[in-house]
C-alpha cells in the first residue's frame, strides 16, 4: 500500500528538528595568530613572486617585440638586396653577351686578315715600332 501525502503540506516529510546548536569559534589562542601571520607571509612572498613573474614576462614580451622588428628589418634588407642582385645578374648578362659578339668580331677580323700568321706579323712590326720609338725619345 503506498502511503498518501497530505496536499497541504507535502515538505513536512523532509523537516528534521533542530536538535544542535552551534557556537562561532573565537581566536583564544596565540597559536591561531601564527598561523594567520604564516599565512600573510606566504601569501606576501607569493605577491612578489607574482611580481617578479610579471615583470619577467613584460621583459620577454619587450624582447620578442624587438626581436620581431628586428626579424622583419631583415626581412626587407633582404629583399631590396636581391632586388639588386637580380639587377646586377640581367647587367651581367648584357655584358657578357657584348663580349662574346666583340670576340666574335675579332675572329672574323683575324681570320678576314689572313689569319693568325698575319696578326703575329702585324703584333710583331707594332711592338718594334715602340721599341724604337722609345729609344728615339730616350736619345
Amino acid at each position: 500500500m503506498v502511503k498518501k501525502i497530505h496536499p497541504a503540506k507535502p515538505m513536512d516529510m523532509f523537516k528534521k528538528e533542530k536538535s544542535h546548536s552551534y557556537s562561532r569559534v573565537g581566536y583564544d589562542s596565540d597559536s591561531d595568530y601564527e598561523e594567520d601571520d604564516v599565512i600573510q607571509r606566504q601569501i606576501n612572498q607569493q605577491q612578489l613572486e607574482m611580481i617578479k613573474q610579471d615583470e619577467g614576462l613584460d621583459m620577454l614580451s619587450e624582447s620578442a617585440n624587438r626581436l620581431g622588428t628586428l626579424s622583419l628589418n631583415i626581412h626587407e634588407e633582404l629583399n631590396s638586396q636581391n632586388i639588386m642582385l637580380d639587377d646586377m645578374e640581367n647587367e651581367l648578362d648584357k655584358a657578357t653577351d657584348n663580349l662574346d659578339l666583340v670576340t666574335m668580331k675579332t675572329k672574323e677580323l683575324i681570320q678576314k686578315s689572313g689569319g693568325k700568321r698575319n696578326f703575329m706579323i702585324i703584333l710583331s712590326l707594332s711592338l718594334v715600332v715602340v721599341v724604337l720609338l722609345f729609344f728615339v725619345i730616350w736619345t
